[in-house]
């Protein structure tokens, strides 16, 4: 992984925190113990969603950059299916509040997201190697 992405990670990680705190603490006034479950659940997923992707995609590009390509692929795909499981096999569940729980998975997607774009178009990084002839 290249320095820079690890400050690139390190803020997206630090932004995504905050917003899942923020969600945590609002979904727990709002709905009680169901929304807190639900949140945390959701902050779970989400955590260990993009955790896994740093983790393979890391490990990948340092044999290639082909390979990182293949390996964020894979996992995404891989993500779909646990993702489709658990929404078949806790849709209709009460234990918890579907409706925060998404709710907290698409505020802390949105803002890793983000945050990476906006900290990786902060960097000055060139992205084309310079000719040495000039």
């Amino acid at each position: 992984m290249l320095s820079s992405y690890g400050l690139v990670l390190r803020r997206s990680v630090l932004a995504t925190a905050v917003a899942a705190v923020i969600m945590v603490a609002v979904s727990g006034a709002v709905s009680g113990v169901k929304g807190l479950v639900g949140a945390l659940l959701a902050v779970a997923l989400v955590a260990a969603f993009f955790g896994i992707s740093v983790l393979v995609v890391s490990r990948a590009a340092r044999r290639s950059q082909q390979a990182a390509m293949i390996a964020a692929i894979s996992t995404y795909l891989a993500k779909i299916v646990v993702l489709l499981f658990f929404v078949a096999r806790f849709g209709g569940t009460t234990a918890f509040s579907g409706k925060l729980f998404g709710l907290t998975a698409i505020a802390c997607i949105l803002v890793w997201t983000g945050a990476q774009a906006v900290n990786s178009m902060r960097l000055k990084v060139p992205y084309v190697e310079p000719d040495g002839k000039r």
